[in-house]
C-alpha cells in the first residue's frame, strides 16, 4: 500500500510542476517514513553543547568587517503566510513598526525593514550585500509588489527570489496523498526549512552568488529582524575557515520551544534536536537552562563553496533527519482526517557538514514574531528603531500574554487602534476577555486586566497594574 502511496505522491508532485530535487527528498523521507523512523534524538545518545565563542567578545577590526560582508549575501525564508493570525498574505507584509522620519516615514511592515537594514549595512560599509528571498507560490506576487519601490535593492546579475517546493499531505492510515476536495490547497503543505536545500539547487542561487563574488551567506527568518546584516559575525566565519555556523542564544525560563544543537556521543558530530524530535520522556532535561544551555535561533552562515560542493555530491538531497509532523488535512478541523506532513529542518545540516560551529549571540538577534502578543511587543516602547533600522529593547523585554480575542489581526488592530501601550514599566501584561485599548495606555509591573465578561475599554491615560485599571 506504501509503494501505491509514494508512486502517486511523486505524480502528484511531477503534475504540479515540483523541482525534481524536491521529489528526491521527499521520496528519501518517505521511505524513512514507511520503515517506522521517528526522527527522535534520545538523551541518553546526546552530550550538551558547550563553551561556545561568544559575539559580544569578538575583536574584529572595521577592515575586516567590511572585507567579510563584501562576500557575503543575505537570504531570508519568507514563505510563511501569517495563517494562524488570520492572515492570507505573506506575513512579512504585516505591520510591524511605525517610522516617522524622512520621506519614507509611516507604516513599516517587517520586509520594510528588513530592505532598510540591508540598504543602512550597505551605506555603512560600501558592501553589495544582496538580499534574496526565499518565497512560496503564495507569497511570491505580494512580496515582489511590495520590494517594487526599491529600486536600489536589485544586485546586478541575482535575482531577488526563488522559490520554495511543497509536497502532498499524507493520510496517516494508507499514507497516499489525501484527497480534500472542498479546498484542494490543503492538500498540500509546505516540506519545512529543510526544503532551502533542494529549493536552492533547483533554482541555481548558490552559483549564481559565487559566480558574481560571493563567498558566504547569512540565512534567517523573515519574521525575526533581530537578524541584521552584522560585520563582526561575518569576520568571525570567514576567519573560522568552517563551512557552517549556527548562531545560539542563552535559554530563559521562558524558553519553551525551539530547537537546539548537541554532540551525537557516537561520533561527536554537533547535531540539531528540534522539539518535534525530543522523545516525552526527554523533554525536562531538554528544557533545562542547566543542562542545554542554548536555544537556536534558526540564524545560519553558510560557506557557499562548502555549500555548493554538497549540493551538487547528492543533487539537492541532504541527509537530514526526518521529522514526522501528524495533523488534521483540514486544521481547523479536528475531525477532518488525520495526515502525517513530512518535513526537515534547515538547522539539522549542522550534521551534514564536517567542522561545522556555532556561536553565542545576544538575544538582540533573536526577535521573532509568532503571534499577535510577540507583535505587541515589537510595536511598543520596548524596542526602539535606530537610525541603521535595527529595534533595540530600551529594558528587559516583559512577557505578554493576550486571550483568543487578539489571536486574529483583525481583532488585534481593531483593539490597538489607537496604538500600543507603554510596556517600559512593566514586567508582564496579561491581558483575559475583551478589551480595547485607548491611547497613551500605561502598563507597569505584573500588569493583569481580568475578564470582565464583555467587551470593556482601558481610557485613553489610563495605567494598567496588577490590581487593574486605574484612570
Amino acid at each position: 500500500m506504501s509503494d501505491r502511496g509514494l508512486a502517486l505522491a511523486r505524480s502528484k508532485m511531477q503534475a504540479e510542476g515540483v523541482a525534481p530535487a524536491a521529489i528526491e527528498t521527499f521520496t528519501r523521507f518517505y521511505h524513512l517514513l514507511e520503515s517506522g523512523e521517528t526522527g527522535l534524538v534520545r538523551e541518553a545518545d546526546v552530550d550538551p553543547l558547550t563553551d561556545l565563542p561568544r559575539h559580544a567578545d569578538l575583536a574584529v577590526s572595521d577592515a575586516d568587517a567590511q572585507a567579510a560582508l563584501a562576500q557575503t549575501a543575505i537570504i531570508k525564508l519568507n514563505g510563511g503566510l501569517g495563517t494562524s493570525m488570520g492572515m492570507d498574505k505573506a506575513k512579512s507584509l504585516l505591520t510591524v513598526r511605525d517610522d516617522a522620519r524622512g520621506e519614507e516615514g509611516g507604516a513599516l511592515s517587517f520586509l520594510d525593514v528588513i530592505v532598510r537594514q540591508v540598504r543602512a549595512a550597505r551605506e555603512a560599509t560600501g558592501a553589495r550585500l544582496p538580499l534574496v528571498l526565499m518565497n512560496s507560490f503564495r507569497t511570491r506576487d505580494d512580496t515582489l509588489a511590495a520590494l517594487a519601490p526599491y529600486d536600489d535593492l536589485a544586485v546586478d546579475g541575482l535575482p531577488l527570489d526563488f522559490l520554495q517546493n511543497r509536497e502532498p499531505k499524507l493520510r496517516a492510515d494508507t499514507l497516499e496523498p489525501v484527497e480534500w476536495p472542498a479546498d484542494p490547497t490543503l492538500e498540500w503543505c509546505p516540506p519545512g526549512h529543510g526544503d532551502l536545500y533542494p529549493a536552492l539547487h533547483a533554482s541555481g542561487v548558490v552559483r549564481a552568488l559565487l559566480d558574481a563574488g560571493f563567498r558566504y551567506a547569512s540565512v534567517s527568518n523573515s519574521d525575526n529582524l533581530g537578524a541584521a546584516p552584522d560585520g563582526a559575525i561575518a569576520a568571525w566565519f570567514a576567519a573560522s575557515g568552517a563551512p557552517y555556523a549556527a548562531e545560539m542564544c542563552l535559554k530563559s525560563p521562558a524558553d519553551v520551544k525551539g530547537g537546539q544543537l548537541v554532540v551525537r556521543k557516537s561520533d561527536g558530530r554537533i547535531v540539531q534536536r528540534e522539539t518535534a524530535q525530543t522523545h516525552p520522556d526527554d523533554v525536562d532535561v531538554s528544557l533545562d537552562p542547566t543542562v542545554h544551555r542554548y536555544f537556536h535561533t534558526n540564524n545560519l552562515w553558510f560557506d557557499l563553496e562548502a555549500l555548493a560542493a554538497e549540493l551538487d555530491r547528492t543533487g539537492g538531497v541532504l541527509e537530514l533527519p526526518l521529522i514526522r509532523n501528524e495533523k488534521t488535512v483540514d486544521p481547523t478541523d479536528a475531525s477532518s482526517p488525520a495526515v502525517v506532513q513530512i518535513e526537515s529542518a534547515m538547522g539539522a545540516a549542522v550534521a551534514v557538514f564536517e567542522g561545522a560551529t556555532a556561536i553565542e549571540v545576544g538575544r538582540e538577534r533573536f526577535l521573532p514574531v509568532k503571534t499577535t502578543s510577540d507583535l505587541l511587543l515589537m510595536r511598543s516602547d520596548v524596542y526602539e528603531l535606530t537610525d541603521d533600522y535595527r529595534l533595540v529593547a530600551q529594558v528587559d523585554a516583559p512577557l505578554v500574554k493576550l486571550s483568543t480575542t487578539y489571536k486574529q489581526i483583525a481583532g488585534f488592530d481593531a483593539r490597538f487602534a489607537q496604538g500600543a501601550p507603554s510596556l517600559r514599566a512593566a514586567s508582564s501584561l496579561t491581558v483575559e476577555g475583551d478589551w480595547t485599548f485607548g491611547a497613551r495606555v500605561r502598563a507597569e509591573g505584573d500588569a493583569v486586566l481580568t475578564d470582565a465578561g464583555e467587551p470593556a475599554t482601558v481610557p485613553d491615560g489610563a495605567t494598567v497594574a496588577a490590581d487593574g485599571v486605574t484612570p
